[in-house]
């Protein structure tokens, strides 16, 4: 017999080590190496398994190309994000935080998959079927070819799969089901490794498309190594806050589409609902008269959104004040903070700042730059901005605008919406677009002693 050898594997970067340390030293990363035991004899059956039907090498030039047709799915939002449709034979990853509304919307992909192509199997290793069921009557889906399957074996669960013969899976979760053969306990890098790999061969051998949930860690990446990402064909993450409605569908990786696509979502008490025109939603409580708001108009994927930027800044006696940002990156505004104060003259160092992406969005690209630094001058001199205007841009540490992607489609975006007037960089050559007033800058300080002073002309005028 195969002597079993006995590694200890880092849960965070996947590196094998010979005994037990404290500190992984490959990631750095304290307790995280955890023992797993090596079996030879089995290793040897999976791979001559996985490669009984191997074919010949072909050239290029024989190699014949056939049509994919892509099966329906829920929605135009999620095919968006698909790239059109499922893919027969995919297998997709979709993560995000706990409570976020993973598996209700996947409940809601399997029941419409069920009623408009055929079988749909749900495995659930978390939940009981009498739990699925009583989300499914909440969701109003009662669909005739939607199977149910609890179970934490994977083996059993492949029966399972070749037995019914479904046409769409989706196993919840990849980390809490387990491989016998596998020595090492579920969630290990070990058993997500091979039961991805195992789920992979079953949808490329039976052309089903699968769905897999994966956990993510407090820092909101799919747990574990990066191996996982690696295998699947598409990874999605459903982004946005617990107790926001709006959800985000993301996806960092597709095989077979573009991952500039997010869709938007809803949750209601019937599940998640698709947003058709989310910039409308973003912006329809806006309070426009007050100080410190200001309409960013951003891109996620193709997709431009106009989201509103609230801006707060109060005087503090300490001697570190605070600067927090919901829904953008902190460092950047701290960034901002220091150009505002070198390049603009506000004194900020006695104020803390609070910045909020209203809606529960994460902004991550620089275009945004110029929405933020505006919202928190605006605040600082107590001075509203006008309501009609749109502003664009990155900000560069000297203070200058530097231009962004993809402006016409921007500023189209929000002349639909009703915007009159919209600042950009002055570096951007870009024609005129009907219905809005384009208004070129070339610094920072340029557009709040233009943007504010105007404004405080207008109230003075009012009055």
């Amino acid at each position: 017999m195969a002597k079993r050898r006995t590694r200890f594997i880092c849960q965070q970067c996947g590196a094998q080590h010979t005994r037990w340390m404290g500190r992984c030293t490959e990631c750095g990363t304290w307790d995280s190496l955890t023992e797993e035991v090596e079996r030879p004899e089995a290793s040897a059956g999976r791979s001559r398994a996985i490669g009984a039907e191997t074919l010949a090498p072909l050239p290029i030039t024989q190699i014949k190309l056939g049509a994919i047709e892509r099966l329906p799915v829920l929605g135009e939002e999620f095919a968006r994000v698909l790239g059109g449709g499922l893919v027969p034979g995919s297998v997709i990853l979709v993560g995000g935080d706990p409570g976020i509304g993973k598996s209700t919307l996947l409940t809601q992909i399997a029941a419409h998959f069920a009623g408009e192509v055929g079988m749909a199997l749900y495995v659930s290793a978390e939940e009981s079927p009498q739990q699925i069921k009583l989300r499914a009557e909440r969701l109003g889906l009662q669909p005739d070819q939607l199977y149910i399957y609890s179970d934490t074996s994977l083996d059993v669960i492949l029966d399972q799969i070749r037995l019914l013969k479904p046409r769409l899976v989706i196993v919840d979760s990849i980390q809490t089901v387990y491989l016998e053969d596998v020595g090492s306990a579920a969630g290990s890098v070990s058993q997500v490794r091979e039961g991805a790999l195992r789920l992979l061969q079953v949808a490329k051998q039976t052309g089903t498309p699968i769905f897999l949930v994966g956990h993510v860690t407090k820092e909101g990446a799919i747990a574990g190594p990066r191996v996982l990402e690696h295998i699947v064909d598409a990874v999605l993450y459903l982004e946005g806050e617990r107790f926001h409605q709006y959800r985000l569908l993301r996806g960092v990786k597709n095989r077979f589409g573009s991952t500039n696509e997010v869709g938007v979502f809803e949750m209601t008490q019937l599940g998640m609902r698709e947003v058709t025109n989310p910039s409308e939603v973003f912006i329809a409580e806006r309070n426009a008269g007050a100080p410190g708001s200001t309409v960013a108009v951003t891109l996620e994927g193709t997709r431009p959104l106009l989201v509103e930027v609230q801006a707060l800044t109060a005087h503090t006696g300490n001697a570190q004040p605070r600067r927090t940002a919901n829904g953008f990156d902190p460092n950047r505004l701290v960034m901002l903070l220091a150009v505002l104060t070198k390049r603009v003259g506000l004194p900020l160092f006695n104020q803390d700042v609070y910045v909020n992406i209203v809606g529960g969005l994460r902004i991550g690209e620089p275009a945004a730059d110029l929405a933020v630094a505006l919202a928190v001058a605006s605040s600082f001199r107590n001075q509203r901005i006008d309501p009609e205007l749109a502003v664009i841009g990155e900000i560069g540490l000297s203070g200058e605008l530097r231009s962004v992607s993809q402006l016409e489609r921007r500023l189209s975006e929000a002349a639909k919406l009703g915007f009159q007037r919209a600042i950009i960089p002055a570096s951007a050559q870009l024609p005129g677009i009907p219905g809005i007033d384009i208004m070129p800058a070339q610094s920072l300080a340029d557009v709040v002693e233009r943007v504010l002073a105007r404004s405080e002309a207008k109230t003075q005028r009012g009055m």
